[in-house]
C-alpha cells in the first residue's frame, strides 16, 4: 500500500518523504516543480511531473499504484504574493485541490492529510490559539486554505473522506538532506542567516510598530522534521480508523523578529545587518499555537522545540 505525496519535491514535502522512507512506507510523488526541486526527490521513488489538478495524470497515478492515502503539500504559500495575485492562489490552492480530491474519491482513496496553516485564523483574539479559535483570514493565502478545510468537511459528510488538516505555524530548520530553498526566499531564519553571511546586504524587518513588546511581529517556530513526523502520525491515525480532525502544529512559544535575529546572531557568531521596512499586507501581529490537541490525538511531541536548535540546524546545512 502506498502514500501519494503531492508537493514532495518542496521543503516540507521532501522532509516528510525522507522520514516516510526511513519508516518503510511506500511513497509516490507528484510535483510540478514550480516551487519544488527535482534533486530533492530520491531517485528510487516513483515521481510524476505535473499538476495535481491534471485529472488524467492523477487518474494514471492511481491506476498504476495501490494508493491508500494522500499527503497534500502542493500549494503556493507566500502571504504577500497572495495579496498581489489572489486569482493564482485560489486556482492553485483550492481549484486544483478540488480536482485532486474528486479523483481520489473516485478511486476509493478515503484518507487525506492536508497541509493547512495558522493563516486561517487571521488576527488572533486570544493567545495561544487553539483549534476552536474563530477563523477569519487576513490574506488570500489563508482563505485558500480555509476553503479547502470547508470542502474537506463537506466531503467527509457526503463521501466518507476522512482527513486530518494540520494547521502549521511557522516551519523552520533543516535536516542533513533537506533544507529551505525557496526562490525567492521569504522566510525569516534563512534570510537572517544569509544576511549574517554577507550573501544579502541586510535583512528587511517588515514593521516595528506592531502591538508587541518590541514592535516586531511574533511567530511560533516549529522544526520541519517535527512537522514531518506529525504527518506520519496523522496518516497512521487515519489508517487505524480515526475520525476527521483539525489540528494545530506549533511549539507554543512565540518569538519576535528581533528575538529571532538575536538568536541567529548568537548561533552564527556575527551580527545580522537589518533595516526596518513597512509592514507587509496581510501579516497578523502575532501567531502562537496551543498544540495540546496534537499531543492528545496523535501522541505528537516535538523533538526540537528550542529556537536555538532550529536555527542551528538551518545554519549547519549552509556551512
Amino acid at each position: 500500500m502506498a502514500i501519494l505525496v503531492t508537493g514532495g519535491a518542496g521543503y516540507i514535502g521532501s522532509v516528510t518523504v525522507e522520514l516516510l522512507e526511513a519508516e518503510d512506507f511506500e511513497v509516490v510523488i507528484v510535483d510540478n516543480l514550480s516551487r519544488g526541486h527535482r534533486e530533492a526527490v530520491p531517485d528510487n521513488l516513483p515521481f510524476y511531473l505535473g499538476n495535481i489538478g491534471d485529472r488524467d495524470l492523477i487518474r494514471r497515478i492511481l491506476n498504476e499504484h495501490p494508493i491508500t492515502a494522500c499527503m497534500h503539500f502542493s500549494a503556493f504559500a507566500y502571504v504577500g504574493e497572495s495579496v498581489e495575485k489572489p486569482q493564482m492562489y485560489f486556482e492553485n490552492n483550492f481549484v486544483q485541490t478540488a480536482a485532486l480530491l474528486d479523483e481520489l474519491i473516485a478511486a476509493g482513496v478515503k484518507q487525506f492529510v492536508f497541509s493547512s496553516t495558522c493563516a486561517t485564523y487571521g488576527e488572533p483574539h486570544t493567545i495561544p490559539i487553539d483549534e476552536k479559535h474563530p477563523q477569519n483570514p487576513t490574506n488570500p493565502y489563508g482563505w485558500s486554505k480555509l476553503f479547502v478545510e470547508r470542502m474537506l468537511s463537506a466531503y467527509d459528510a457526503a463521501y466518507d473522506l476522512r482527513f486530518v488538516a494540520l494547521r502549521y505555524f511557522n516551519a523552520a530548520g533543516a535536516t542533513a538532506a533537506c533544507k529551505e530553498k525557496h526562490d525567492p526566499e521569504t522566510h525569516l531564519i534563512p534570510l537572517a542567516i544569509a544576511s549574517a553571511n554577507g550573501e544579502i546586504p541586510e535583512l528587511s524587518v517588515f514593521g516595528d510598530d506592531y502591538p508587541t513588546p518590541d514592535g516586531t511581529a511574533i511567530r511560533d517556530y516549529i522544526h520541519v522534521s517535527d512537522l514531518a513526523k506529525a504527518h506520519i502520525l496523522a496518516v497512521s491515525y487515519l489508517a487505524d480508523g480515526g475520525k476527521s480532525e483539525f489540528i494545530n502544529l506549533g511549539n507554543g512559544d512565540g518569538y519576535s523578529v528581533r528575538e529571532v535575529v538575536d538568536v541567529v546572531s548568537r548561533v552564527v557568531g556575527r551580527e545580522v545587518p537589518v533595516r526596518i521596512a513597512p509592514r507587509r499586507a496581510g501579516d497578523p501581529s502575532q501567531l502562537i499555537a496551543n498544540a495540546s490537541y496534537a499531543k492528545e490525538i496523535l501522541g505528537w511531541q516535538p523533538k526540537f522545540p528550542d529556537l536555538d536548535a532550529i536555527v542551528r540546524s538551518a545554519w549547519e546545512t549552509e556551512n
